[in-house]
């Protein structure tokens, strides 16, 4: 099972495209997979026959799982009967198809390319399986055969992944002991193991008359995503009420030229998600993620918009680079993900790589709201609903009241590394150009 997107833990097979017994090419479709964020269908990284499918449609599937098994031609032997295949079995005809989430590895790893097995002798003989990337770090840092196979995974199975792998390195470089605790371990990494199971419930058993309605994988998933996130940050919401007053009135001018020239509507979602990208330029420290007691400062703005969709579940496609483009782009790129969203159109790339996300709250006429930060970032804004107010102003006259469009921003962040000072002068700068936009 690929990881089809940043903190996905786990996918649903929609529908299988081949059978046991078919012959694959490289690249033939093997089944379709759904989940929080895409659905995508799955290309065999081989050519050869489908010995097994070791899961059914519909059946949810932790990532890093086999599920199905490909005899590659050169294995087909006399010699070598076909055994059957169970998870436990012998390894020898598996293939892995690893989708990695490292932008910064994609260049030189082709994202199917299979796991090398390499034998850990103190391990009676069993086969432990590494991606590439982590055979390419182990091998930059010349790390011997040995070193490699007493480092703790934390992934799948006790898989070493890249965060094992670069902390083992970090930690040698830096003359610390390199065993590696389950108490060292970052709390996230913790967290993403132990939610594969199913919660608890603790209410009370539903009377006669109540109706249960089982959660939808998609559902599933994005409610154990929320969970993690509330037990890996430390939430922390600050409010501000914004006077929008010349950016309605801007819209207004300019909406039915906008509409003719780019057949789109103009919404206020471009000009927030500029002031997004201009104070996440001034306050870098917000653009991040935290692995540990180490703060990861992204290099590249892109920024997620919440899309609801039509069964009710929410979808975060990505803007990348969102802070190199200008208000026509940002309607663009808005309007076309926002559209791929509810046709379940979107890409894998389309999901990846956020660094922020805006969720509009106020499309529902909801004033203001406390929203969940979307792991692995560090900060989230809520935007609500823009309604008419009476305000006090200072003129030259004197006060005065008047009647001025406003509209509430909520901004929950991570408070291990965004603590109040720098939350509210982060909202306090969007608030700012916002209010000054002409």
């Amino acid at each position: 099972m690929p990881k089809l997107g940043e903190s996905i833990t786990e996918g649903t097979i929609i529908g299988w495209s081949v059978k046991v017994g078919d012959t694959v090419k490289e690249d033939d479709i093997l089944f379709e997979v759904t989940t929080a964020k895409v659905n995508a269908e799955i290309p065999s990284p081989v050519e050869g026959t489908i010995l097994e499918l070791l899961f059914n449609e519909g059946d949810t599937v932790p990532v890093g799982t086999v599920v199905a098994r490909v005899q590659i031609e050169e294995e087909q032997t006399e010699e070598a009967p076909v055994k059957e295949a169970t998870p436990e079995a012998s390894k020898e005809n598996e293939v892995y198809s690893d989708i990695k989430d490292n932008a910064d590895s994609a260049s030189q790893v082709s994202p199917f390319t299979p796991p090398i097995a390499v034998t850990n002798q103190s391990q009676n003989k069993e086969e432990r399986w590494y991606s590439p990337v982590v055979l390419q770090l182990a091998n930059s840092a010349q790390l011997s055969e040995e070193e490699l196979n007493n480092i703790q995974g934390s992934g799948y199975l006790g898989r070493i992944s890249k965060k094992d792998i670069q902390h083992y390195i970090d930690r040698k470089k830096g003359g610390i002991p390199v065993a590696i605790s389950e108490a060292e371990k970052p709390k996230q990494v913790v967290e993403e193991k132990s939610h594969l199971t199913a919660p608890v419930s603790s209410i009370a058993p539903p009377a006669n008359e109540d109706r249960i309605i089982e959660m939808d994988p998609v559902r599933r998933i994005i409610a154990d995503h929320m969970v993690l996130s509330k037990k890996t940050s430390p939430h922390v919401t600050t409010f501000i009420e914004v006077d929008v007053t010349k950016l309605v009135a801007w819209r207004k001018r300019n909406k039915e030229a906008f509409l003719q020239r780019e057949g789109i509507n103009l919404t206020y979602m471009p000009v927030i998600t500029e002031a997004v990208a201009k104070a996440l330029c001034e306050f870098p420290q917000v653009n991040a993620s935290v692995d540990g007691y180490r703060m990861i400062l992204k290099q590249h703005i892109n920024i997620g918009i919440a899309v609801s969709l039509d069964d009710g579940n929410l979808v975060v496609p990505v803007i990348h680079d969102a802070d190199k483009l200008n208000i026509n782009g940002l309607a663009l790129s808005i309007d076309q993900l926002a559209k791929n969203a509810r046709d379940k159109k979107l890409k894998v790339d389309d999901i990846q790589g956020g660094t922020f996300t805006i969720t509009n709250f106020g499309t529902f006429k909801n004033i203001m709201g406390t929203p969940i930060i979307n792991q692995p970032q560090v900060a989230i804004l809520g935007v609500g609903y823009i309604e008419k107010k009476p305000a006090v102003m200072e003129t030259a006259e004197g006060d005065m009241i008047a009647i001025r469009h406003k509209m509430y921003l909520s901004l929950s962040y991570d408070h291990r590394i965004v603590n109040g000072t720098l939350g509210g002068k982060f909202l306090l700068s969007i608030a700012q150009y916002l209010e000054q936009w002409t």
